[in-house]
Protein backbone atom coordinates (compact mmCIF):
# COMPACT_ATOMS: atom_id res chain seq x y z
CA UNK A 1 0.00 0.00 0.00
CA UNK A 2 1.66 3.09 -1.00
CA UNK A 3 1.76 5.59 1.73
CA UNK A 4 3.04 9.06 1.57
CA UNK A 5 3.32 11.72 4.67
CA UNK A 6 4.44 14.68 4.49
CA UNK A 7 6.20 16.91 7.08
CA UNK A 8 8.11 20.39 8.03
CA UNK A 9 5.54 22.93 7.08
CA UNK A 10 5.20 25.74 9.30
CA UNK A 11 5.43 29.77 9.21
CA UNK A 12 8.64 31.43 7.88
CA UNK A 13 9.49 35.22 7.20
CA UNK A 14 10.15 36.19 3.59
CA UNK A 15 13.70 35.38 2.62
CA UNK A 16 13.63 32.70 4.88
CA UNK A 17 14.10 29.01 4.16
CA UNK A 18 12.22 25.85 5.54
CA UNK A 19 13.07 21.92 4.26
CA UNK A 20 9.84 19.57 3.73
CA UNK A 21 9.91 15.75 4.08
CA UNK A 22 8.34 13.16 2.37
CA UNK A 23 8.59 9.93 3.77
CA UNK A 24 7.08 7.21 1.67
CA UNK A 25 6.31 3.68 1.46
CA UNK A 26 4.87 0.76 -0.90
CA UNK A 27 6.87 1.30 -3.49
CA UNK A 28 10.35 1.04 -4.98
CA UNK A 29 11.40 4.58 -5.46
CA UNK A 30 13.41 3.87 -8.61
CA UNK A 31 10.78 2.94 -10.80
CA UNK A 32 8.35 5.90 -10.32
CA UNK A 33 8.71 9.76 -10.81
CA UNK A 34 7.53 11.88 -7.52
CA UNK A 35 7.10 15.32 -6.67
CA UNK A 36 6.10 18.14 -4.53
CA UNK A 37 3.34 19.81 -5.82
CA UNK A 38 1.28 23.22 -3.69
CA UNK A 39 -1.97 24.68 -4.03
CA UNK A 40 -2.60 28.40 -2.77
CA UNK A 41 -6.18 29.34 -1.76
CA UNK A 42 -8.49 30.14 -4.75
CA UNK A 43 -5.62 28.82 -7.11
CA UNK A 44 -5.48 25.69 -8.79
CA UNK A 45 -2.72 22.69 -7.68
CA UNK A 46 0.76 23.40 -9.89
CA UNK A 47 3.58 21.17 -9.84
CA UNK A 48 6.58 22.62 -7.81
CA UNK A 49 9.56 20.07 -8.44
CA UNK A 50 9.81 16.10 -9.58
CA UNK A 51 12.19 13.52 -9.85
CA UNK A 52 11.83 11.72 -12.68
CA UNK A 53 12.39 8.00 -12.90
CA UNK A 54 13.17 8.01 -16.93
CA UNK A 55 16.38 9.91 -16.53
CA UNK A 56 16.81 10.61 -12.67
CA UNK A 57 16.55 14.44 -13.23
CA UNK A 58 14.92 17.07 -10.64
CA UNK A 59 12.74 19.42 -12.89
CA UNK A 60 11.32 22.60 -11.68
CA UNK A 61 8.82 24.83 -12.32
CA UNK A 62 10.19 28.45 -13.27
CA UNK A 63 9.04 30.24 -10.27
CA UNK A 64 10.84 27.86 -8.25
CA UNK A 65 13.98 27.68 -9.88
CA UNK A 66 17.51 28.63 -8.56
CA UNK A 67 15.19 28.70 -4.97
CA UNK A 68 14.21 25.20 -4.04
CA UNK A 69 15.82 22.18 -3.95
CA UNK A 70 14.57 18.30 -4.31
CA UNK A 71 16.64 15.76 -3.15
CA UNK A 72 16.35 12.03 -1.91
CA UNK A 73 17.20 9.55 0.77
CA UNK A 74 17.34 6.05 -0.48
CA UNK A 75 18.12 4.49 2.54
CA UNK A 76 15.62 6.38 4.65
CA UNK A 77 12.86 6.36 2.32
CA UNK A 78 12.55 10.16 2.22
CA UNK A 79 12.06 12.93 -0.63
CA UNK A 80 13.00 16.30 0.52
CA UNK A 81 12.69 19.97 -0.72
CA UNK A 82 14.52 22.62 0.42
CA UNK A 83 12.92 25.70 -0.25
CA UNK A 84 15.22 29.15 0.30
CA UNK A 85 14.51 32.59 -0.12
CA UNK A 86 11.43 32.46 0.44
CA UNK A 87 8.34 34.94 -0.65
CA UNK A 88 5.03 35.31 0.43
CA UNK A 89 3.85 33.74 -3.03
CA UNK A 90 5.14 30.41 -1.83
CA UNK A 91 2.56 30.35 0.65
CA UNK A 92 0.42 27.13 0.03
CA UNK A 93 -0.65 23.55 1.05
CA UNK A 94 2.62 21.50 -0.55
CA UNK A 95 1.88 18.04 -1.17
CA UNK A 96 4.10 14.66 -1.59
CA UNK A 97 2.45 12.72 -4.79
CA UNK A 98 3.75 9.95 -6.83
CA UNK A 99 2.53 7.83 -9.47
CA UNK A 100 1.81 3.97 -10.38
CA UNK A 101 3.35 3.17 -13.56
CA UNK A 102 0.19 2.87 -15.40
CA UNK A 103 1.23 5.79 -17.86
CA UNK A 104 4.67 6.48 -19.82
CA UNK A 105 6.22 9.10 -18.41
CA UNK A 106 8.95 11.09 -19.07
CA UNK A 107 11.60 13.97 -18.12
CA UNK A 108 9.19 17.24 -16.72
CA UNK A 109 6.15 15.30 -17.08
CA UNK A 110 6.21 14.29 -13.58
CA UNK A 111 5.64 18.02 -13.12
CA UNK A 112 2.18 17.81 -14.28
CA UNK A 113 -0.83 16.64 -11.30
CA UNK A 114 -2.91 14.90 -13.15
CA UNK A 115 0.16 12.20 -14.21
CA UNK A 116 0.06 11.58 -10.21
CA UNK A 117 -2.03 8.68 -8.35
CA UNK A 118 -0.90 9.12 -4.80
CA UNK A 119 -1.27 11.51 -2.62
CA UNK A 120 -0.12 12.84 0.83
CA UNK A 121 -2.26 14.74 3.24
CA UNK A 122 0.02 18.00 2.66
CA UNK A 123 1.55 20.14 5.34
CA UNK A 124 0.96 24.15 5.11
CA UNK A 125 4.04 26.70 4.61
CA UNK A 126 2.72 30.28 5.24
CA UNK A 127 5.47 33.14 4.20
CA UNK A 128 4.66 36.33 6.23
CA UNK A 129 6.22 38.51 8.30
Amino acid sequence: QVQLVESGGGLVQPGGSLRLSCAYSGFTLDYYDIGWFRQAPGKEREGVSCISSSDGKPYYTDSVKGRFTISRDNVKNLIYLQMNSLKPEDTAVYYCATESGIRYLYGSNCLSSSNMDYWGKGTLVTVSL
